[in-house]
């Protein structure tokens, strides 16, 4: 399948701004089940400072803000072949070792909440179908809602609330993983809707490493494990590692945010 994206983040702001930057993770890879055809990221009101590759393997843009600038238009936009590998990703590449992905970090770090989700699991289940029934049991837990959680939620939290969004649930299902003994990872990329090309927001899901498959995903929040639909971009020990754009800037002015995501199959 061959999907074309279309990407662009706008921040306008009432006022000049002093000073910022950007960092940009935003152009995936080819790899696993994707190849990428072609991909153009373009700034405006900013500037490319450097690109580098992190210790993820992501791909990562730094951006400056243009001093005085009111608005800074970020656009990411191209093709990509992908083929269903019924969410299987393969072998572990990238300068991080294995056990760096049992490591929990602020936002994944487990409590009673996570506790209680792994020992309501059977126990006599293969590694696969265990990690499978975690999924579920985590979409049963917290309810998708969407604005009900923001980029500081942490896997407790979510849980106590009973709700959350693609992000929380791949941070719940990465701490219960780790807890488990598994090695898992967070995933921020693309997925293309059955019922629209406009989308309101990347999306984010898990991947965990089994022996003999390697890194597998799982969407908690849709039920599946990633086919020809997603696109892998970036991933992480948690979403700050992932984040498709994060940033600072000096300044009084106030800040609005526009995103505008297309995702078709050509």
């Amino acid at each position: 399948m061959r999907l074309s994206i279309t990407h662009r983040t706008t921040y306008s702001y009432d006022g000049p701004v002093d000073f910022g930057l950007q960092q940009l993770r935003l152009t995936p890879k080819s790899s696993g089940a994707q190849r990428v055809v072609s991909w153009t990221t373009t700034v405006t009101g900013g500037r490319r400072e450097l690109c580098f590759e992190d210790h993820h393997a992501n791909t990562v843009e730094l951006i400056s803000v243009d001093p005085g600038t009111r608005e800074i238009e970020i656009m990411s936009q191209g093709e990509l072949e992908i083929e269903d590998h019924h969410g299987v990703h393969g072998a572990h590449a990238g300068h991080m070792p294995l056990w760096l992905f049992e490591r929990q970090t602020p936002l994944t770090r487990p409590g009673a909440g996570c506790r209680r989700l792994v020992a309501g699991l059977a126990p006599k289940m293969g590694p696969l179908e265990r990690l499978h029934a975690l999924s579920q049991a985590i979409r049963d837990a917290v309810e998708y809602r969407t604005g009900s959680s923001d980029v500081r939620t942490t896997v407790e939290d979510a849980i106590a609330a009973g709700s959350g969004v693609c992000q929380d649930h791949a941070h719940i299902f990465i701490s219960c993983a780790r807890a488990m003994g598994v090695p898992a990872r967070y995933v921020s990329g693309y997925l293309m809707m059955d019922d629209r090309v406009a989308q309101e927001a990347t999306h984010a899901w898990a991947e965990a490493h089994l022996q003999g498959l390697g890194w597998v995903g799982f969407d908690i929040s849709n039920a599946i494990s990633p086919d020809a639909r997603y696109v892998r971009v970036a991933t992480g020990l948690d979403y700050a590692e992932a984040a498709p754009v994060n940033g600072f800037r000096y300044g009084t002015a106030n800040e609005d945010l526009c995103v505008a995501l297309e995702v078709r199959q050509d």
